[in-house]
């Protein structure tokens, strides 16, 4: 057998800029890369064969990229990178990347694009990739020179870091990446959450032992761990009622865990909601608006007489918080038993939104992630997942559809050991339902449930809504989609997930009670 003796102009050579930055991304502590690469990133897909420590994950759309990479941070709690190509393929990410940037989670995003010398001569993928990257990123840079890639890798995710977490994009020249570099960088300090004031606690405390009616607005790790158990003491001692925002991106649910009212979605519920009122104290919340503005309806659905009081900001330790405030207030330790729901299968055997997630509540299995994004079929049943067993609830939070296949297939990724169960609309599922081919291809243990009611549903509803009084054939053909009707069992097998439809209650529980047996990507389509 030949022995390779390499050259010594190899073994002296200087790694490019894209190894250096492929390594000093994983000295920063990525480890995974969801990417849809192009001509400009060749260097960098290169760079993962020779640099050991990302995991890349390929996605066929790059809104499958953004928003797995929101999954995996929501569950992870550290950034995952995307790689994208040129501004087109930034462009068609932007949609999840806005869910990723409402969640207040961490992504880095790595955006080829061509060499320096190349943008003078107008090619036909030459756009302003920073433009395009702006909007949804809170760190944006393009790096300069070969020599300066590590560093720059270092400070994107310092920045995708910071609390409570933020979008950095950085945007990589082609000559940069395939120049040669110096060395990797070293991970740099975080500036992580920070305390918060012993005023706010104090004047929290005295709000709630005041005696006036309280609504605490929960969001971020207080929805999660001790502070959520710490959450439930305030509201046992001084009977204060639990908030969350209409979309919290990750909160705890389940069979012993502190229950927490969800905010509607419908501006109009909320003030109902709210009305009662007199204080409104946040935990790294806003005040409550409305998601769209409406002929006569108000837009801000905190009641003029309710006196909102910050505890904590989102960039403030406000799980600390919420301890620091039970504390004070000397509220003692909550338990909460209950069992799993048992599922009576009805008479008539109607298969319905509400049957379906009273079925998922029944069997889903303990420490899932239920990633949820059914909008008309399951918000008006989310108290029926009260009853599940214990889980993380993930939702849409920008409020873009088409978010939660990619978010669920970023969850798995996180957390390999634990099932996930995608709750999807017919409608929106379509914007991404490419995620299915990674799922199958990393064989991630992810179910999905399609609600096939064949409508946009929701907005039939938002078209009565926004006042207008008739809708003829015309405007409602588009929101219908029974003509052609979308075959999901088709769609999944040719993308490599098993599927089946069911149009039946018993039909479902059977084959979720099988399913929940498996691991790997597997579909249903109920027909409702």
């Amino acid at each position: 057998m030949n022995e390779v003796i390499p050259m010594a102009h190899e073994k002296s050579r200087c790694p490019t800029g894209a190894e250096t930055l492929v390594s000093s991304l994983a000295a920063s502590g990525i480890d995974v890369c969801f990417a849809n690469p192009g001509t400009s990133e060749m260097h960098f897909v290169a760079a993962l064969d020779k640099i050991n420590g990302i995991r890349p994950i390929l996605c066929l759309f790059e809104g499958v990229a953004t928003g797995a990479a929101d999954g995996y941070a929501r569950i992870a709690g550290k950034p995952a990178s995307t790689l994208l190509h040129l501004g087109p393929g930034l462009a068609n990410g932007l949609a999840n990347l806005h869910n990723a940037k409402r969640a207040s989670v961490p992504v880095v995003n790595i955006v080829g694009n061509h060499a320096s010398y190349h943008l003078q001569f107008d090619a036909p993928l030459t756009s302003d990739v920073a433009a395009f990257a702006r909007p949804v990123s809170d760190w944006v840079h393009t790096s300069q020179s070969a020599r300066t890639v590590p560093a720059d890798a270092a400070r994107a995710v310092q920045a995708a870091r910071a609390a409570p977490g933020q979008i950095a994009t950085l945007i990589l020249p082609a000559d940069t990446a395939w120049m040669p570099g110096e060395r990797a960088s070293g991970p740099l300090p975080v500036s992580g959450v920070t305390d918060v004031s012993a005023a706010a606690i104090d004047q929290c405390v005295a709000a709630l032992r005041s005696g006036r009616k309280t609504d605490i607005l929960l969001r971020g790790p207080a929805l999660t761990g001790a502070g959520l158990r710490a959450a439930g003491r305030i509201a046992a001692q001084t009977q204060a009622r639990l908030f969350c925002d209409t979309f919290a991106p990750r909160i705890e649910r389940g069979i012993g865990r502190i229950p927490v009212e969800r905010l509607q979605y419908r501006a109009d519920e909320v003030v109902q909601q709210l009305c009662a009122f007199e204080t409104l104290i946040l935990v790294g919340a806003q005040p409550p608006v409305a998601f769209f503005g409406y002929p006569g309806k108000p837009s801000w659905l905190t009641p003029e007489t309710c006196m909102i009081l910050t505890l904590s900001h989102p960039h403030e330790a406000g799980s600390e918080a919420v301890e620091m405030l039970a504390n004070a207030l000397g509220a003692p330790e909550v338990r909460l038993i209950g069992s799993q729901s048992n599922f009576t299968l009805p008479a008539d055997d109607l298969l319905t939104a509400e049957a379906v997630v009273q079925i998922v509540a029944c069997l889903l299995p303990d420490n899932s992630i239920v990633a949820d994004e059914g909008l008309t079929s399951t918000f008006p049943n989310y108290d029926l997942l009260a009853t599940a067993a214990p889980h993380d609830h993930l939702n849409l939070t920008g409020g873009s559809i088409g978010g939660i296949l990619p978010l669920g297939t970023g969850a798995a990724v996180a957390a390999p050991e634990r099932k996930v169960v995608c709750l999807e609309g017919d409608g929106s599922g379509m914007y991404t339902l490419q995620a299915l081919w990674t799922q199958a291809r990393e064989k991630l243990d992810v179910i999905t449930i399609i609600f096939a009611n064949r409508s946009y549903s929701v907005l039939n509803q938002e078209l009565e809504r926004v006042g207008v009084a008739t809708a003829g054939l015309r405007a409602r053909s588009l929101f219908d989609l029974r003509n052609p009707e979308i075959n999901w069992v088709n769609l999944a097998q040719g993308l490599g997930v098993e599927a089946v439809s069911v149009n039946n209650v018993k039909e479902f529980y059977d084959v979720l009670s099988s399913v929940f047996l498996k691991r790997g990507p597997f579909l249903i389509e109920a027909v409702i």
